[in-house]
């Protein structure tokens, strides 16, 4: 396990003696102080709270490890040796704090408190904050669940208008496994988009989910599909035989193949669309055709207009075009929430179905975001300082959008819509308790997770 002494920023090494004296307590608050999406779904700090912070995590060694590291990272002796051995001779080592949070899959409007933490022991107020570094990385969790649902609702609303709205779950599948920049991420972002969708080719999410959600539950899906790789080494004058072994090897189902290796066109109209054209029709499954480059709106169009005047397509009661059942289509270059909605409306513009359509997005999913996307901030807004309680804020007169709360917050539930209030005010709060002094207090399944989240 790792050293949860580490797991900080240097400075908050020396902070326990910069509070004023007498503090007995701090208390803390995560939010999302504003971003590109109004609402935030809140996913990831059970797999923290379990990987990091569950049982018994400062021990003897790792006190003199942190002793050692840190006197030579300084060049002098700023480490709270007392502190540390404190919790371990009076707690055992579990770390005396109490945690609350929004429950996982649930979507908050953004500037409303999403977790809250404080110390459960007079002598530990410095260790509030001390975990702040740590907690906050839950934002990556939230922010890919929360873009990978805007994206589901962005997909639904042209569904609903244009085609078949049961077919969500596998409109936008995770191809963003080789475009983090750890497995950790990519576990982590990968379960976060399959709180909305069932499917994925990140594969190390499915383990994680079932770890950390206490699921035997398999929570995404593939299907055989050709990279270039797989064609290309065929050797261009045998195009034609590798598209049809892929059709003889996978003679069921579903199968995916790339068919921009040359020309996507040529493709489309004389192999998929005339040599190949039988094949199709008499195989027990479904082609999905994949274009992997040049511009999308366009391409997406050519690529659908070409096979459907080829291989055939109906009309649907909502008046748009749908390709014959044998045939579809996936984008995978160029995919975010923008090219998305351009592709979409295009599609529609021109009479064509989105059911025709499934998307893969790689980077765009899971690595190009930050924690700024959703502006999130873990600030403090009380203090117990000598037996009394002080309301603690920040209100710089600079940015006016980093102004912090104050008190102690609890987020409530009036006439419809998410409100933060004092703690001390009525209403029932929606935090709910999932950490206290080691021990985790709440464990949500991912069918739990997914049943918040459902749009």
């Amino acid at each position: 396990m790792e050293n949860i002494l580490f797991l900080t920023d240097s400075y908050k090494i020396s902070h326990y003696k910069q509070y004023p004296k007498g503090t007995t307590a701090i208390y803390s608050y995560f939010e999302s102080r504003g971003g590109e999406f109004e609402e935030v779904t809140f996913f990831g700090l059970q797999s923290i709270l379990k990987k990091y912070l569950v049982g018994q995590v400062v021990t003897r060694q790792k006190i003199d490890e942190a002793a050692a590291l840190y006197k030579a990272h300084f060049g002098q002796d700023l480490f709270y040796r007392e502190g540390w051995e404190y919790i371990l001779e009076h707690h055992n080592g579990h770390l005396p704090v109490r945690i609350k949070a929004v429950p996982e899959g649930m979507s908050i409007p953004y500037r409303n408190v999403l977790m809250t933490i404080e110390n459960t022991d007079p002598n530990c107020y410095w260790l509030t904050n001390f975990l702040e570094t740590l907690l906050v990385q839950v934002w990556y969790g939230c922010t890919v669940a929360t873009q990978s649902r805007y994206i589901k609702k962005l997909i639904l609303q042209y569904l609903e208008k244009t085609g078949t709205p049961e077919l969500i779950a596998f409109k936008l599948h995770d191809f963003g496994f080789r475009g983090v920049s750890s497995v950790e991420s990519a576990a982590m972002g990968g379960a976060a988009h399959l709180v909305n969708f069932s499917g994925t080719d990140t594969v190390i999410a499915l383990p994680f989910i079932q770890e950390m959600y206490n699921t035997s539950l398999m929570a995404g899906f593939s299907i055989p599909a050709a990279e270039h790789s797989t064609i290309t080494s065929w050797g261009k004058p045998h195009e034609r035989d590798a598209y049809e072994n892929m059709l003889t090897a996978y003679p069921e189902g579903l199968v995916a193949v790339v068919s921009d290796s040359y020309d996507i066109y040529n493709a489309c109209e004389n192999i998929w669309g005339a040599l190949l054209k039988e094949n199709i029709l008499k195989r027990n499954g479904t082609l999905v055709v994949r274009p992997d480059s040049g511009n999308p709106v366009e391409v997406v169009l050519k690529v659908i207009e070409i096979l459907g005047e080829k291989i055939g397509f109906t009309v649907n009661e909502k008046g748009y075009k749908v390709l014959h059942p044998n045939i579809r289509v996936i984008q995978g270059d160029g995919v975010n929430y923008a090219s998305i909605e351009s592709i979409l409306e295009n599609l529609a513009t021109n009479g064509w179905s989105a059911d025709n359509i499934a998307f893969g997005m790689g980077g765009a999913l899971l690595q190009k975001l930050d924690r700024d996307t959703q502006k999130f901030a873990f600030k403090c807004s009380n203090a117990v300082v000598n037996g009394k309680d002080v309301e603690v804020f920040k209100d710089p007169v600079t940015d006016k959008g980093k102004a912090s709360k104050k008190g102690k917050l609890k987020l409530v539930k009036e006439n419809n819509q998410y409100k933060t209030i004092s703690a001390d005010e009525a209403g029932k709060d929606i935090l709910e308790p999932v950490f206290e002094n080691g021990h985790l207090l709440k464990q949500y399944s991912f069918e739990m997770v997914r049943a918040f989240a459902e749009i």
